[in-house]
């Protein structure tokens, strides 16, 4: 495989995701020549036809009154309203908000916005000819975009949360609201701003990444992590009637990390088993049991199970077999980032449609602080 070969199949993909998310329809990407034409680069079909890749420059852009830029790229796809091209620069930063805060844009613009926000960030990490790229990490391929997001959705979490202290300082000097029931609505709102506080503290650390900021690398017991994790999913997954049983008769296991990685890894394959398992509600097991110089951790489901197919494809990032905005298809590739490249381990998926899934996990443990009294 070329260099230049994952980011071409990368383009496709974010192709053909868009048009997915339209409906089918082609979604083409061009570059405006010397000549001021649209020359097509790129399609979501893999022959597309003249028509699907034929635009007019004067009947579009010029259309939708923008400036023709020789060399700058275009996506878009036609209207299933009227017919006309809807059309989407490729940049690295997004657009600017809305006037006013009122957005106008129809889904198919906005949706040709994200692609070619997806397509700039992917040309911009190109490597160039000759370079030999560095282990690739899925993990740092996606920080940009996300960080991105994270910074446009930290400031009006800010403010709503502003405009709740404000809204429960009014209905504190609401006379009218009987006091008792006064104390239910402040509770209910607090419990809000607890949650918007969460949110943003997630959202920060989503930027940090971005930033390139190292996670921590601590000694941790990984018992009790795992524990506490299980222990607070268990209570998420009561509302959906599914057990979640902790099998383990370890006491203590040190690993050098972030302890917070493995907690997020864990909940992704919990939250992944408890998908699964929403047809059937079945329990899901979590064991943790020790082996020679590593530590196991597997995560069990009786669910729907996985597809051969798709069982190749789970540690693409963007792939996912949920339903269109259900799953980012990002969670395994998170996992598997975390386990390769903070803890050296590996993970290994097995599934069976009807049967259930297995996600195993396999930790190295680091040597051990001794236990034997000083001599």
């Amino acid at each position: 495989m070329t260099q230049r070969e994952p980011f071409v199949e990368g383009r496709r993909e974010i192709l053909r995701q868009a048009s997915v998310a339209l409906g089918g329809r082609p979604v083409t990407v061009w570059e405006v020549s010397a000549r001021a034409e649209l020359e097509p680069q790129a399609s979501s079909d893999a022959t597309p036809t003249h028509h699907t890749t034929k635009l007019d420059v004067d009947a579009t852009l010029r259309r939708w009154n923008i400036a023709i830029v020789q060399g700058s790229r275009w996506v878009g796809c036609q209207s299933s309203t009227d017919g006309f091209w809807v059309v989407a620069p490729v940049r690295t930063r997004p657009p600017a908000p809305p006037p006013e805060g009122r957005e106008r844009r129809s889904r198919e613009r906005l949706t040709l916005e994200l692609a070619g926000l997806c397509l700039g960030l992917l040309d911009r990490r190109e490597p160039a000819p000759g370079h030999a790229p560095a282990r690739p990490d899925p993990l740092q391929d996606i920080t940009t975009l996300p960080g991105i997001i994270a910074h446009e959705l930290s400031n009006p979490l800010t403010a709503a949360r502003a405009g709740l202290q404000l809204a429960m300082e009014s209905l504190g000097r609401w006379t009218e609201v009987p006091a008792g029931r006064r104390l239910e609505l402040l509770d209910e709102l607090g419990q809000v701003i607890e949650d918007i506080d969460r949110s943003v503290s997630f959202l920060r650390a989503v930027k940090d990444r971005a930033r390139g900021a190292l996670a921590r690398s601590e000694r941790f017991d990984a018992v009790r992590v795992v524990r506490s994790c299980c222990t607070l999913e268990s209570r998420v997954l009561k509302e959906k009637k599914i057990p979640l049983e902790f099998d383990s008769t370890l006491e203590t296991v040190y690993l050098k990390g972030d302890p917070n990685a493995l907690y997020d890894l864990l909940v992704n394959l919990i939250r992944n088993a408890a998908d699964a398992s929403a047809a059937r509600p079945a329990p899901i097991r979590v064991g943790l049991v020790q082996e020679a110089g590593s530590v196991r951790l597997t995560v069990e489901d009786r669910g729907a199970g996985i597809g051969s197919q798709d069982l190749e494809r789970i540690f693409e990032p963007g792939y996912t077999t949920k339903e269109f905005g259900d799953g980012s298809g990002m969670g395994l590739v998170v996992v598997q980032s975390v386990v390769r490249n903070m803890f050296g381990g590996s993970i290994a998926v097995n599934s069976k449609v009807g049967v259930g899934t297995t996600v195993t996990v396999t930790l190295p443990i680091p040597p051990q602080r001794s236990m034997d009294p000083l001599r």
